[in-house]
């Protein structure tokens, strides 16, 4: 169900959509937090990689936070290291989960992560409850993350609150065909990402010597490299099908813990009008800002919300109804 809540204005000479987007994803830098490996054996062979970082005086019985990154992102995506800093600040401990070969754990998988990528999580969630049982995850996920995270949480359905305590996804593309199509439009945008991605799979297929050599003709479009690439990898015949597969609106009516997603409407990569044909339950709260970009939300310092406005939300979601 929609949500109201606090209202977003954009910084002054930070207005646009783009200029909100890649202000906070390109010109952020933050010195990163120490942190303690944790290997997750997945049941194909292949690893994740945790990154968990415990304030001093954390109890087994206080709360955990996973946070959980986009696409080409990491455990050391600057949104991700902020939020871990402040969280630490408040004596709660993070766990940064890189997906299949990002950061920490590249070279720990064959296979490049995707948005198929839910039972993963799924089982690296599980592993963090059997270790401290007692303590309750909050799991937040960001873009690509987020729409993993929902998936995972509709998947398992009333399941999912024997592990998580709640869910939180910012800017998630839940159609993943319409998010794929809006990024390719803009030619900043995929060439950046597709350089991520051309450089992942050709590390994967030089590291893993049984790999068969690779080779991505610099002009293959995002939509191409997830048709002839991705899908292939992941299962699935063609994109069309991995699109349906990978996209979370459809299992959002059966999220039955605790969510929250935050959309913005001038998001240029997420349309979130495709709400609209989402049947949204009551354990799913939506706020949609006028403004924003993606993942972006920088507002103005001295008011309410401050600069990163996102983070206050995100805490207010974090430790609403907690004693």
């Amino acid at each position: 169900m929609s949500e109201r809540g606090p209202v977003f204005k954009p910084f002054p000479f930070i207005r646009g959509c783009h200029a909100q987007t890649i202000v906070a994803s390109f010109f952020m830098f933050y010195r990163d937090l120490s942190s303690q490996k944790r290997f997750v054996h997945l049941s194909d062979g292949e690893k994740l990689v945790l990154e968990i970082t415990t304030p001093p005086h954390w109890k087994d019985t206080d709360p955990t936070v996973v946070l959980v990154h986009g696409l080409c992102g990491s455990h050391k995506s600057p949104h991700i290291i902020r939020l871990a800093k402040k969280l630490y600040q408040k004596g709660i401990r993070t766990i940064r989960l890189n997906l299949r070969g990002c950061g920490s754990g590249r070279g720990h998988a064959k296979r490049m992560y995707h948005a198929e990528a839910s039972d993963d999580v799924w089982q690296a969630l599980k592993e963090i409850k059997r270790d401290t049982p007692h303590s309750s995850l909050t799991v937040i996920g960001f873009s690509l993350g987020g729409n993993i995270t929902l998936k995972m949480a509709g998947e398992n359905g009333e399941k999912a609150k024997d592990i998580i305590d709640k869910v939180i996804a910012i800017n998630p593309p839940i159609d993943m065909h319409s998010s794929i199509r809006l990024l390719s439009s803009t030619r900043l945008y995929e060439r950046f990402f597709m350089h991520s991605l051309k450089a992942a799979a050709e590390y994967c297929h030089e590291f893993f010597e049984d790999l068969p050599p690779i080779e991505i003709h610099h002009s293959m479009t995002l939509l191409e490299f997830i048709d002839l690439y991705i899908a292939p990898q992941a299962g699935f015949a063609n994109g069309k099908d991995y699109y349906h597969a990978c996209s979370s609106g459809r299992l959002i009516s059966s999220i039955a813990i605790e969510s929250h997603i935050l959309f913005a409407r001038d998001d240029p990569i997420v349309d979130c009008n495709v709400l609209d044909s989402v049947t949204v339950p009551d354990t799913v709260n939506i706020l949609i800002t006028e403004q924003g970009g993606h993942l972006g939300y920088l507002g103005i310092p001295g008011q309410k919300g401050g600069f990163h406005w996102m983070d206050s939300v995100l805490f207010q979601w974090i430790f609403e109804n907690r004693e």
